[in-house]
Parts: C-alpha cells; structure tokens; sequence
C-alpha cells in the first residue's frame, strides 16, 4: 500500500506510525511543515529506517506567524497547496491527514478526492469550536461569525473524507450532535508517545549537569505555551517557590507567549525560573530526566478535547503530573485513572501551586505517581498494536472503494 501522511507539527509520534507502516513494507511520505513552532520528533531519515520511507517536509522558506490568525490563515492555504502537490507527486492509495488547521486539510482534501484517491481526516481537537470560543471571547460577535463560517468547513471535511479517525470517545458525540454528522465511518484511536524514543532516565544526567540541575528540585514545563494556556500560572508557581532554594522550575518552550514569560519573570527578578527554547529530540529523554515533577496547563476553552503531546511523553518518562485542566477533559481523566499525579481545575491558581507544592515536598507519593505513570505508558502505548489498527481502517478504506456498497467495519477497540 502506498500512504501518504501529513502531519503539520511535526510531532513525534506520527513520524513513529510512518515508520512502523514502512518497516511492514508500506511506502509511506511522512510530510510535516518545517516552520511551524512547535516541539519536533525524529523527522530526519535514520540509517536504519526502512528504505520505504520518506520524509519530505514543506517550507515557506521564512517565520510563519502562527499566533495571528488573520495573516497565517492566507499561509495555511499556501502550505495546504504544497502538501497536496507533494502527495499528488507520489500518488499514494491513502491520504492520513493530521495536526492540521482546517484551511490546509480543505486543500489537501480536495485534491485528494479529486485524483480518486481515499481521505482519512485524522481529527486531533473538533477545530471550529476551538476556533469559537477563542476568537468569540476575543472579538465577540465577529469571531463567533468566523467560528460559524469554519464550523461549515469542518463539516465539508467530515463529508468528504472517506474516515475519520479521532483521539477521543467523545468527539464521535461531539460530532454527531455539535457539527451534525454521522458517525459510522468515525473511529478512535487515543494519540499516544514514542515509548522506546524516552525510555527511563535517571535525574542526574548529563543534560542536567550541563545545566545545574542535577541536584536541584526540578519542575519542569515542556511545551507550547499558545491560546489554550495561562502562563501567569507559571508565574504565580515560581513566586511560590522564590523562598526554596533548591526549586527550580524550567520552561522549556519558543513564542510570543513564551517571550512574554520570560519577560515577566526576570521583570520580578524570579531567579529560580530556568527558561530554555526547546531542546533536540536527542535530548529529550534527559531533559525529562532531569524533572521531579512535571507540568501541563489547559484552559477551560479547551473543553473536553484537547490532549497536549507534552502529558504523553511526561508519562513515558515516569515522571509524576500536576495538570491544570477541566475534569472532563481526557488529559485530566487519563492522570486521574491510572494515578499518574493530580489534576486541578482551570483557573484555580491556588489550586495548583498548592498541587505542585504537595508533590513537590511529598518524594513517596512522587515515586509512586511516576511508576503509575510509566506502567500506563507501558501498557497503552504499544506501536505494534497502534499501527495494525490504522493499517485495518487503511484496507477497509481501500475495500469500500472497490466495493462502494460495503460499509467501513468499525476499527477494532483500543488496547488497555
């Protein structure tokens, strides 16, 4: 089978699907969009990745803006075009397309239908009510018009893919009653994280000597910090910890928002406050390593959907989580379930300075939370498992297109 996937961030565990298809003897493009600022996987061919891979990435060749909406909407179309020209260049059976703004799916999708070839919308958040409530709260009336208008996008993609896979029981609802569509060819498959790419590490490592933390009481923060976080958060935790002398809390992130942080935190002379741009994937392991306790924030206008990248690869490396999130939100519940750490509310800021302080002074209950956490991990986030359900919904896609009659059979239920 030939596969073509793209996956616009980057991230690491798509590019660890791409290689497992190809290792099965798939052809597979893994493209993914070289600007855009975000923390990366193992997107460089390795010298023992099957020779069926490719990774071939698109470039504007300059910064994209990716916290103004209005310009990099016009640039979504652009990079939408050139993934669509890369895939039509080698002309695969099946088109995975994920972690994508909905103006470049639309371009990919269209062209994709057009030259025949079979659509799968890899849906990672359900976009236009993101788009809804964010733009809504910042341009009122307007921003709900353009959420409208994207909420019609959204469900021009779902009619003209021939799958859908989501990362969450609760958007096949969500899609049913929020965007009107049927949901017999929607399947759920939970995102998961490169076990073997963070195997455990041990606190005192080398990127942690390089960076004096080796013996220090890490907090550490990994991630974009966008529209769905509140850094402020970040500052009311490092004023908390300004008395302990041991505390460090690192961020680890690149932006505007990043910026403003580190503006902010040298502005109140917040000296226990490491801020580092994000680090090579090489050194993630250790860079997860070097922590005693991890962080993740979500706003409340992140709803049920979102599951930030950074909260998997926090569980592979068997560190303990302090999230704040809504409580029904998937993040919050898988952290809730397998007592991976704690979960606050958002906007509950004494909450969770008072949550990482616990875990903080508290090394047992750490010890504990980071082994619940890799067990989970251990027990989920089995490659070999993950691909051979995408390869199902792959074929059957393939099937029904050969017979247009036969109905896409549901994916087989995930592994627990």
């Amino acid at each position: 089978m030939r596969i073509a996937i793209v996956d616009y961030s980057g991230h690491a565990f798509p590019v660890q699907l791409s290689r497992s298809l190809a290792d099965r003897g798939h052809q597979v493009l893994h493209s993914y969009f070289r600007e855009f600022q975000s923390p990366h996987g193992k997107l460089e061919k390795a010298a023992n990745d099957s020779s069926d891979l490719t990774i071939d990435p698109v470039s504007l060749g300059k910064p994209f803006p990716k916290y103004s909406f209005f310009r990099r909407r016009f640039l979504e179309i652009d990079v939408g075009k050139a993934f669509a020209a890369k895939i039509d260049a080698f002309a695969p059976d099946v088109v995975l397309v994920g972690n994508c703004p909905l103006d470049c799916v639309l371009q990919i999708g269209k062209k994709t239908r057009k030259a025949g070839r079979r659509l799968i919308f890899w849906q990672q958040d359900i976009y236009s009510s993101a788009i809804s409530r964010i733009l809504g709260r910042k341009f009122g009336f307007a921003g709900r018009m353009i959420g409208a208008y994207y909420r019609q996008m959204e469900r021009r993609i779902l009619a003209m893919s021939n799958a859908t896979i989501v990362i969450s029981q609760d958007f096949v609802e969500a899609i049913r009653t929020e965007l009107g569509m049927p949901t017999a060819n929607v399947h759920v498959i939970e995102n998961w994280a490169p076990l073997d790419d963070i195997p455990l590490r041990p606190k005192d490592n080398a990127w942690a000597v390089k960076h004096d933390l080796a013996d220090k009481k890490v907090i550490l923060y990994s991630g974009t910090i966008g529209l769905k976080h509140d850094p402020e958060q970040l500052l009311d935790l490092a004023e908390s910890l300004r008395q302990d002398t041991e505390a460090r809390l690192v961020v680890i992130s690149e932006g505007p928002f990043a910026e403003w942080l580190a503006d902010a935190g040298r502005n109140k002379g917040l000296d226990n406050v490491c801020f580092l741009p994000f680090q090579p994937y090489a050194d993630f392991p250790d860079v997860l390593g070097s922590a005693d306790l991890t962080i993740a924030l979500l706003e409340k206008d992140a709803g049920t959907f979102s599951v930030p990248s950074k909260i998997l690869s926090y569980l592979c490396a068997g560190r303990p989580i302090v999230l704040s999130a809504p409580p029904e939100n998937l993040a919050a519940r898988i952290i809730t379930s397998c007592g991976a750490g704690d979960v606050v509310a958002s906007g509950d800021r004494a909450a969770f300075v008072s949550a990482v302080r616990a875990l903080a002074d508290n090394s047992a209950l750490r010890s504990k939370a980071g082994h619940n956490a890799r067990i989970y991990a251990e027990t989920t986030f089995n490659i070999g498992l993950i691909t051979t359900r995408f390869e199902a919904i792959f074929q059957d896609t393939l099937a029904s297109q050969k017979n247009p009659n036969r109905s896409i059979s549901s994916a087989p239920a995930p592994a627990t």
